[in-house]
């Protein structure tokens, strides 16, 4: 039997320690792992050598500092991953491997509006032709991640605002498509996703506490506190949109008057230019006409970096994060926005928390949210079933 304080306890600790490590991050050479875990460079040079003889990690040699190294990685064998993005006009599905690779990926165009029945559907058809296409068993498969556009009640897992996705009226995503595939579904908002897309693989790496911002139809923010998620007890967290900026401004969807997303987000915005643009005009072809020098674009959108930034002055006096990242079609207009971010930042935020801060485009594009479902899948999954077959000879003393 293990019993707590054991040998053998404190090793399987260690263990899992070490698996984590690897699985954030994707991999880590043995130096890192060491820094990351507080395990003295022995332990985890025994630990490495173990996970590798079970077939659990695969060590390959590398450099660090201009010395020799060795990279170490969860085995491609070990199990793979899918990330659904549902957006306002598209389908997105991502299969990717434990080492953090990804190995499909496809979108298509939908009116998630329309109905969840049909979202759903084809959301299955596409991971099932995605995984057959890679030729890997659906057996390998460890779990989903699932993205919304609109927040999730923490209570009953529906999404909390019907208003967003009026055809979705008492659906729960994760139930559903989990009972489509028959594996383990993780669900969370589209701007969470994006903040934990833009930390593992894009201009978040490196820091522990950043926000994600989102501008599309509306207005979302991520927040990652000590590495992780914040979502709050009741999964609202984030909502940057409903901060409100006039208190007789235009009426928002929430029902006060405005907000954020009322002076930011496409469908308010969009109208402004549209008599002189034509009806058809995108918040992306917005962003393009500002980058080719169209006065009223460009006006447009650094008025909206300056609303955003006095959003965000708020997250820093009240989170003094680290680092902001803007997503969704207005990060392509790089300085045109971020810079008038910067000066809101400046002027509203607290002097040392300004200082501090970064803003930054994010570097992932329309990809951040489905990188962040499989990245959800790799944070929620646990070790266990990753040491099993790494420890074939410990016995009875693992069961």
């Amino acid at each position: 039997m293990e019993t707590p304080g054991s040998q053998t306890s404190l090793h399987r600790a260690n263990l899992e320690r070490v698996v984590r490590a690897v699985r954030m991050a994707g991999s880590l050479t043995q130096a890192e792992i060491a820094r990351s875990t507080g395990l003295s460079a022995a332990t985890v040079s025994n630990i490495v050598r173990e996970l590798k003889e079970g077939g659990t990690v695969e060590v390959t040699p590398t450099s660090a500092g201009g010395r020799r190294a060795r990279s170490v990685s969860l085995s491609g064998d070990a199990g793979i991953v899918v990330g659904v993005d549902f957006g306002h006009t598209h389908l997105r599905v991502a299969v990717g491997n434990l080492a953090h690779q990804v190995i499909a990926e496809e979108a298509e165009p939908l009116d998630v509006d329309a109905s969840s029945e049909e979202g759903f559907g084809r959301a299955q058809r596409l991971v099932e032709r995605l995984i057959g296409a890679t030729g890997i068993g659906q057996d390998k498969v460890i779990g989903v991640g699932l993205g919304v556009p609109g927040p999730i009640d923490v209570e009953s897992g529906t999404l909390g605002s019907t208003s967003i996705l009026p055809g979705w009226k008492g659906i729960n995503p994760r139930e559903e498509l989990a009972g489509r595939l028959g594996v383990p579904v993780h669900v969370d908002n589209d701007a969470n996703l994006g903040a934990l897309g833009e930390l593992v693989w894009g201009s978040g790496r490196g820091v522990r506490d950043l926000a994600y911002i989102k501008v599309a139809d509306g207005v979302g923010a991520g927040l990652v506190i000590d590495g992780r998620i914040y979502r709050g007890p009741g999964g609202t967290a984030g909502e940057i949109g409903h901060i409100t900026l006039d208190e007789s401004g235009p009426v928002c969807r929430c029902g006060n008057r405005g907000c954020l997303e009322t002076f930011t987000a496409a469908r308010y915005v969009l109208p402004l230019l549209r008599p002189g643009h034509g009806p058809d005009l995108t918040m992306e072809g917005m962003v393009g006409l500002a980058q080719e020098g169209d006065p009223g674009c460009r006006r447009v959108v650094a008025d909206i970096g300056r609303h955003i930034g006095s959003g965000v002055a708020n997250l820093c006096n009240l989170l003094n994060p680290s680092r902001v990242v803007l997503g969704g079609p207005l990060a392509e207009a790089g300085e045109l926005v971020l810079a008038p971010i910067r000066d809101s930042v400046s002027r509203y935020a607290i002097p040392s928390a300004a200082r501090q801060l970064s803003v930054l485009p994010g570097a992932l594009g329309g990809r951040a949210e489905v990188l962040g479902a499989l990245a959800l899948v790799l944070s929620e999954m646990g070790d266990s079933t990753l040491l099993e077959s790494a420890l074939p000879t410990k016995g009875p003393a693992f069961t």
